[in-house]
């Protein structure tokens, strides 16, 4: 996970809503990071320091330096001291893309939890929207000043979206494209 950084100063003050949905996302966040063990952390703060541009021209050095002392002591490249720099190159490629898989894991987790919070509010604004729509013709419909008329397309939007037919719609879309693929 990124180190935090210091909080920047704002230019104008924030609406109450803004900084109510700030503090939201903000606890959300901390309660996926309060949420790892400690030895997720440690392997967390391990890939962090490991992703610095620094690493790769300290593990360049480190290479160049073992080569030339290597060949600098009369050593042939078929000799152990190179053996060695592969076995040690070898292990460390492997420990670091296992702290990779490891890290990348807990951020999908992260990823998918949005995912679903954003599935989820999308929903409930879709049946706000479809609810205001309501409201409003009814509103229309009843003030006296403003004329009756029947609008087909304000009575479809009033209806809040079926989310299992919308997803049974694009599995029938993507068979129908998978089909025409093969």
């Amino acid at each position: 996970m990124p180190a935090a950084t210091a909080p920047t100063e704002l230019k104008a003050p924030m609406a109450d809503h803004v900084t109510e949905t700030v503090d939201v996302i903000a606890a959300f966040h901390k309660a996926h990071a309060d949420g790892a063990s400690p030895l997720q952390k440690a392997m967390d703060a391990m890939t962090d320091r490991l992703g610095r541009p620094i690493l790769v021209a300290g593990v360049i050095l480190a290479i160049a330096a073992w080569i030339s002392g290597t060949l600098a002591l009369g050593e042939d490249v078929d000799q152990p001291l190179f053996t060695w720099l592969e076995l040690a190159a070898t292990v460390f490629a492997l420990l670091v893309a296992l702290l990779i898989l490891v890290t990348q894991r807990r951020q999908d987790q992260l990823s998918e939890r949005r995912a679903q919070l954003t599935l989820e509010l999308a929903i409930v604004a879709d049946r706000k929207t479809a609810k205001l729509i309501a409201l409003m013709e009814e509103f229309r419909r009843d003030h006296p000043d403003l004329a009756d008329r029947d609008d087909a397309e304000s009575r479809e939007m009033a209806k809040p979206t079926d989310a299992e037919t919308v997803l049974a719609a694009i599995d029938e879309r993507s068979a129908k494209s998978g089909e025409a693929k093969a």
